[in-house]
């Protein structure tokens, strides 16, 4: 998708403009088409074979009971050699083997190749993983979050990894932002990844993503409760309290979109998307914006699994069918989860592939563009994209926001979320309305006195939210 000459194009316009770029670099497995691995299995006595996980089936069987996160086993068979190697995720994404100091230095070299570009940033991808249980024993629960945090993530050497990678490159390159995804990331060990010596410069986590995911995984839909909700954001900000910084997001590529999940994408779509923008930017953690969430973006619609493009959705429909489920109970699911949801093109317009291009699109355009697209919020001064530019203007000019103490309003209504944030002499007060239903609020419960800097309707009525209302105010 491009040459060397365009990425190095793109890095100077950008900076050209005052953007920073932040890549996405895949840290644990390879392709099964990379020269490392197509070496690796062409014999097991090959110098790469051991930058990946061979080993001998058990009976006729796979080594173990580790299931992928794509369905199925996380072991493939080879016939060549007779051996099985590991995939946590798709059998075309072979993991590579971190205990391996020839594997690791190829990687140190692919992050300097990357940095000596000019790079500002790195997401790192699953780091979580690049340590795992290599004595690779049962699993022994059917949860699946759960295999992930016993025995895919926070393996016994990932801090050792995660230092080693900040010594020998990261440290070279001071104004580089590093952030580690990966599941299995928890409030208890989330610190033995951060240390702006030893470690990374902060997390995603995934403690509310996964809080609608049954022992099943993604297609094992079960209910949550705005406390759970709520609680979430506590219980991190308590975890990384002074020490460590996190990142706030609501949805991105593996997920289903944020006002779909989230909010009401019907009656209440502006209001609800605006709330949710409202939170991402006033929560403490550096705000992460998926394309197209500024803008209110829908999940779209599965008429049929086939029409759907993700490796995990068609994985997810074969190990379904082993249950007897039909593929309307089946769509209903992915409906609600499917990674399909996010991956739609970005929607600019109102023409044809929402005018995202003119070719062919790797997967159907929502078929709401029409209604819902940059060029239609534009120039509309209540659409969700201008709430969204005045709301980045707005956390610019207020400094608590980025980098306040966050303190929580006890004893309020399940469907409110009310925190305040403060530093020095500034001190806000966010409040919103998680619900469909108008609420009267006794005034008392909040603190004050308050008075009003941005909501998301254009008055506010005193003692009164309103459906999917977003206040901010002034303490």
């Amino acid at each position: 998708f491009g040459t060397l000459h365009d990425f190095d194009e793109l890095v100077e316009g950008l900076h050209q403009r005052g953007i920073r770029l932040i890549m996405d670099l895949v840290l644990n497995h390879s392709s099964d088409e990379h020269p490392w691995f197509v070496e690796a299995r062409s014999s097991p006595t090959n110098p790469y074979r051991d930058y990946y996980f061979w080993k001998k089936g058990r009976g006729s069987g796979p080594p173990n009971n580790w299931p992928s996160f794509f369905g199925g086993s996380a072991w493939e068979f080879d016939p060549q050699s007779n051996e099985y190697y590991l995939h946590l995720f798709s059998r075309k994404q072979p993991d590579l083997n971190w205990e391996n100091p020839r594997l690791r230095q190829e990687l140190y070299d692919v992050l300097e190749f990357w940095l000596k570009r000019g790079v500002d940033g790195l997401r790192l991808d699953v780091i979580s993983a690049i340590s795992k249980r290599i004595d690779f024993p049962d699993t022994d629960t059917h949860d699946f979050n759960e295999t992930i945090r016993k025995y895919y993530a926070n393996g016994p050497r990932l801090k050792e990894f995660i230092t080693e990678m900040r010594h020998q490159v990261l440290s070279r390159y001071p104004a580089c932002m590093t952030v580690g995804e990966g599941p299995g990331i928890t409030p208890e060990n989330a610190l033995e990844y951060l240390d702006e010596q030893n470690g990374l410069n902060m997390i995603f986590h995934f403690g509310h993503m996964f809080m609608d995911q049954g022992p099943g995984g993604r297609f094992d839909p079960i209910a949550w409760s705005r406390s759970d909700f709520k609680r979430v954001f506590s219980t991190w900000n308590r975890a990384l309290g002074e020490s460590g910084w996190g990142s706030v997001f609501l949805g991105n590529h593996d997920f289903a979109r944020m006002v779909s999940r989230w909010g009401n994408d019907g009656e209440f779509w502006r209001e609800s998307a605006t709330l949710l923008l409202t939170l991402l930017l006033t929560q403490r953690g550096t705000p992460f914006i998926f394309a197209g969430d500024e803008i209110g973006m829908t999940n779209t619609w599965l008429s049929r699994v086939t029409d759907s493009h993700d490796i995990e959705t068609l994985n997810g429909w074969r190990e379904a069918q082993k249950k007897g489920m039909t593929e309307q109970e089946f769509l209903a699911r992915a409906n609600y989860s499917g990674r399909d949801n996010a991956r739609t093109p970005f929607q600019w317009s109102a023409h044809r592939n929402g005018g995202f291009t003119t070719g062919k699109p790797w997967t159907t355009v929502n078929p709401n563009a029409p209604l819902i697209n940059a060029d239609r919020q534009k120039g509309d001064p209540d659409s969700i994209l201008s709430y969204f530019r005045s709301l980045l203007q707005f956390r610019k000019s207020h400094p608590c926001l980025s980098v306040g103490t966050v303190e929580v309003v006890a004893h309020l209504p399940e469907q409110v979320f009310a925190y305040s944030r403060q530093i020095g002499s500034e001190k806000l007060l966010i409040v919103l309305n998680f619900s469909n239903d108008p609420l009267i609020l006794d005034d008392s419960l909040l603190p004050g006195p308050r008075s009003r800097l941005m909501s998301n309707y254009s008055d506010v009525l005193p003692n009164r939210l309103r459906p999917w209302e977003a206040r901010i105010e002034q303490l």
